[in-house]
């Protein structure tokens, strides 16, 4: 059946390095890739995991052996490889993933990922293992100056003056370690930074938008108009408001469609149901999609529209962009603080936010049963029009993820609960 996927998952490859995701699988993914896009040019990036160099290398050997011509970028955050590949692109990246992970994923020429039925295809010329013959050669490399043009059009296309915002920056010791605090301090803000010194094995560890702990206690003990923080690879950014307090993505996103003043905003099925609610009462059309940037993306392509995003922090704003950006939303999110002269606190009270609970059940199948479902559909019908209970296989790891939303945290822990219960007998 089309869009049927053994290796892909909700975004690009992803496994255990050595376990999972083998030299040999990402040569062979690199091969097939080329295969499928006729020899298309290819812009390599990669996020501070110790592993990134020999997949690195892997990917190439995989695409020349396929007729590509790679080139390095070096350490770039995805957005970054989308934006700038005159051809199409390729990241070595885990994204919020622990050090031990580590994944490809594709874009196409024009910075568009890839479609569940193109990712089909390429699965369908793989062969693996394949060949390593040609992994110690080098290809040409870019990244002082990708880096420096990326920092450059960020700011040029999504910047505004911002002298003396005081903001605690968290790089998760990730792509954006470099990058961030330099594109923050260009336009003038008092910038203090974290989770910038990535030794290979600190990605995401204790850091980054993962972990709001540190960024958190970092503006509580100093004084900050605000703090961000971002994933390994930079696609993803969350946020704290000048007290330490978190936001999440659909805070985020809400801030920033009302500053845009757009008319449509494309959200995935884990948006919480407050967004939904201010939306509606500002007249904004909400479309929503499977959970992944890239279904986003495409309804916004599809509806014509310009803004979205997921919980998680992935935001795509089409004025500019590609893909998810990080460091873009976080600078439309300053934008929007600068220039409404009101704290993140007062704008991210637009939004009332339903209490959510999720648990992460860990499984043997991710096939959803029918007492699975039924189960899902009882509950929905109990807490019909106070709130909702979504199960939902990762794409990325071996769980089934629940979520449970109500108008209160104690129906919502309860419903979510009794789910994961179901969810442990059936497929742990």
């Amino acid at each position: 059946m089309p869009g049927e996927r053994r290796y892909f998952g909700t975004d690009g490859v992803r496994g255990v390095v050595g376990v999972d995701l083998t030299e040999g699988l990402v040569a062979g993914l690199g091969r097939a890739f080329a295969t499928w896009s006729g020899g298309a040019p290819v812009l390599i990036g990669r996020d501070t995991r110790a592993s990134g160099a020999a997949l690195e290398l892997a990917l190439s050997a995989g695409l020349a052996a396929g007729g590509s011509e790679p080139s390095w970028g070096g350490i770039l955050p995805t957005a970054a490889v989308a934006l700038l590949a005159e051809g199409a692109g390729a990241v070595i990246s885990a994204s919020h993933n622990p050090p031990e992970y580590n994944g490809v994923k594709f874009f196409a020429p024009g910075g568009r990922k890839l479609t569940d039925e193109e990712e089909a295809e390429i699965e369908a010329l793989l062969e693996v293992p394949a060949s390593l013959e040609a992994a110690e050669e080098r290809w040409p490399e870019t990244d002082d100056y990708l880096r420096g043009r990326y920092v450059e059009l960020v700011i040029e296309r999504f910047g505004t003056p911002l002298r003396g915002l005081r903001l605690a920056c968290d790089c998760a010791n990730g792509a954006l370690s470099a990058l961030a605090p330099l594109a923050f301090e260009r336009l003038g803000a008092l910038v203090t930074p974290l989770g910038n010194a990535p030794d290979g094995m600190n990605i995401n560890v204790g850091c980054g938008a993962t972990d709001l702990g540190l960024l958190a206690q970092t503006v509580r003990d100093g004084d900050f108009d605000l703090g961000v923080a971002f994933d390994g690879d930079g696609d993803r950014m969350l946020a704290v408001d000048a007290a330490g307090t978190p936001l999440d993505g659909d805070q985020i996103l809400a801030v920033l469609a009302l500053h845009l003043d757009v008319g449509l905003v494309a959200v995935t099925s884990l948006t919480n149901l407050g967004f939904h609610r201010l939306m509606a009462e500002r007249g904004i059309r909400v479309l929503t999609t499977d959970v992944g940037d890239r279904y986003v993306r495409e309804a916004l392509e599809r509806e014509g529209g310009r803004l979205g995003g997921e919980q998680s922090g992935h935001v795509i704003y089409l004025n500019g962009q590609t893909t998810g950006d990080g460091l873009a939303t976080a600078l439309l999110l300053c934008r929007a603080l600068v220039q409404s002269g009101e704290p993140l606190e007062r704008l991210a009270a637009a939004m009332t936010r339903f209490p959510q609970a999720t648990q992460s059940v860990p499984v043997r199948v991710k096939v959803l049963t029918d007492r699975v479902r039924d189960e899902e559909r009882r509950l929905n019908t109990e807490l019909e029009g106070r709130g909702r209970v979504m199960v939902r296989p990762s794409g990325t790891e071996p769980v089934v993820r629940v979520l449970a939303e109500a108008e209160s945290m104690v129906e919502c822990e309860r419903a979510c609960s009794r789910m994961a219960a179901v969810v442990a007998t059936e497929l742990g």
